[in-house]
């Protein structure tokens, strides 16, 4: 359950969301939400993805230099945004971005890491390899008649 005494202001509308970590995987966003409504790959300049102390998920931070990788999920609909909101880590800070997708610049928002982070950056790839079958696993025992507050992965 969320350790949080308020609730964040969630994205009017059909805001799309920038995914960069475990959200990016279409299998847990089965999990989650039910499907993956729109994937549009994308990047977010001057960011990257980090690896969390202990963590299996990262977070994303501010770079000197390069672009996180990820995606935008639109279609969103509210009660899946809370869904998401709710999946989401208290260390998570909902924040505006502008990404590039393609040619064009999309605003959008994102969940950005607000604590400490390790110098090394998180790896897509890694994760899939070696934990994202149990995640999936984790989110599936989760979600059954999702009720707030019920979607946390330790």
């Amino acid at each position: 359950m969320s350790s949080r005494p308020w609730a964040r202001r969630l994205p009017a509308g059909d805001a799309p969301l920038f995914v960069y970590g475990t959200l990016r995987f279409p299998e847990i966003l089965h999990e989650l939400i039910g499907g993956t409504t729109h994937l549009l790959p994308a990047e977010l300049p001057r960011r990257r993805v980090a690896v969390l102390p202990g963590k299996v998920y990262p977070g994303l931070v501010y770079a000197d230099s390069g672009a996180a990788q990820g995606f935008l999920l639109t279609g969103l609909t509210r009660t899946q945004w809370c869904v998401l909101d709710e999946f989401e880590d208290d260390e998570y800070d909902l924040a505006p971005v502008l990404v590039h997708a393609g040619e064009r610049a999309i605003y959008a928002w994102t969940y950005a890491w607000t604590a400490d982070v390790d110098a090394a950056d998180w790896s897509a790839a890694d994760f899939a390899a070696t934990h994202l079958t149990n995640y999936v696993e984790q989110c599936r025992r989760l979600t059954p008649g999702i009720a707030p507050g019920t979607v946390r992965i330790p």
